[in-house]
Parts: structure tokens; C-alpha cells; sequence
């Protein structure tokens, strides 16, 4: 353990949320981790687009812009980053943040998580007997009018939690639940196992 407690401080609820969030959680207070939400069912469909006209694309590009701001602060006072920008391509972030990083004269360890895009795996999870049950109408996706544009799993909160132990200053991911972003840093900072239910 690193101490017994751990201040994580959230600067985004949505995409689109307050932009000076970022840094006014760096400068308010002290912390030990930034997180940022930015996914939900809507945003996944902006992100599907913007990879459309831009396969570089797919990810939160206001997380970039915001790190841009303060990723030389978190660095100084010692801050880990862990947010779900990555949208659809959390690679694609973590190579844009290196970018960043390169310009503003830093070197962040950055992680980034992937695993969470089934799409290309639909047809594969199909034939195992997968049936993408509708949660409101019951029904089988095979059995739906329309095809969908983006599949993605909800990730835990264990994938974070390596990243930080492997000494990660930023770590970035897809579809991470919600709770991730707080269970992941908690469970590093903490050393929990996956088998410590209390």
C-alpha cells in the first residue's frame, strides 16, 4: 500500500463536459490521480464517424487537448492519468499523447488497453452460440434490421491497475466501465487482490 487513502479527483462526466475540469482538479488540490469519462452509447456513435473520415481518429480529441494543458503538471507533482478517451482506438490516443508529449519537451509513461472491440469478432462469437440477446426486445442480433457500427465489451478495472504497477503515468482505454476509473487506481494504490471481496 502507498498509504491509506487515495484522492482521485474526475474531470469528465461526457464528451463534451467542461474543458477546464482538467486543469483545475491538477491545480486545486492535491491528488494522486486524474480520471476522465468520456464515453457513453451517443459518443461511441460521433467516434465511429470521426474514424470513418479519419482512421487515426476515434478517440475523445478533447482528452488530448486537455493533457496538452496539464500532462507536464501531472508529471512534476507526481499525478497518474486514467481515462476511457480512447474511444475506439485507444492506440491511436496513446500515440497522439506521445506526440504531445514529444513537443512539450516530456516523457509520460503512457499505456494504453485494448480487447474491448468485438466487432470484428461478431460473426466468430455467433457461431460459438453467442446470441447478443436485445435487452429490451429479447430477440437475437441475427435476427435485427440493422447491423451495428460499434461492439464493444465493458472492461474491469484489473487492466489499470497492472498498467499503474507497471509504472505508467497515463494509462488510456476503450470501453472501461465507468468504475474502472476508480477501481483500478484504488486496487494499485491499495495492493488488492482480485480475491479481496472486503
Amino acid at each position: 500500500p502507498r498509504g491509506d487513502k487515495i484522492i482521485i479527483a474526475n474531470c469528465s462526466g461526457f464528451y463534451g463536459d467542461r474543458f477546464s475540469a482538467a486543469a483545475e482538479m491538477v491545480e486545486g488540490g492535491p491528488i494522486h490521480v486524474l480520471t476522465g469519462d468520456y464515453l457513453a452509447e451517443l459518443t461511441m456513435a460521433i467516434l465511429y464517424k470521426n474514424r470513418r473520415k479519419d482512421p487515426s481518429l476515434g478517440y475523445a480529441v478533447t482528452f488530448l487537448k486537455q493533457m496538452e494543458g496539464v500532462m507536464g503538471a501531472c508529471l512534476d507533482k507526481g499525478i497518474k492519468v486514467v481515462s476511457n478517451a480512447g474511444g475506439l482506438n485507444p492506440r491511436g490516443l496513446a500515440e497522439a499523447l506521445a506526440q504531445v508529449a514529444q513537443r512539450l519537451g516530456l516523457s509520460p509513461r503512457i499505456a494504453y488497453i485494448e480487447g474491448d472491440d468485438l466487432l470484428p469478432r461478431l460473426a466468430e462469437l455467433g457461431q460459438a452460440g453467442e446470441q447478443f440477446t436485445h435487452l429490451d426486445k429479447g430477440g437475437p442480433l441475427s435476427q435485427s434490421a440493422g447491423q451495428p457500427l460499434t461492439a464493444n465489451a465493458y472492461l474491469g478495472a484489473w487492466g489499470v491497475a497492472e498498467a499503474l504497477a507497471n509504472q505508467a503515468d497515463i494509462v488510456v482505454g476503450g470501453r472501461l466501465a465507468d468504475a474502472a476509473l476508480v477501481m483500478g487506481p484504488a486496487a494499485w494504490w491499495f495492493g488488492w487482490r482480485r480475491d479481496d471481496w472486503d
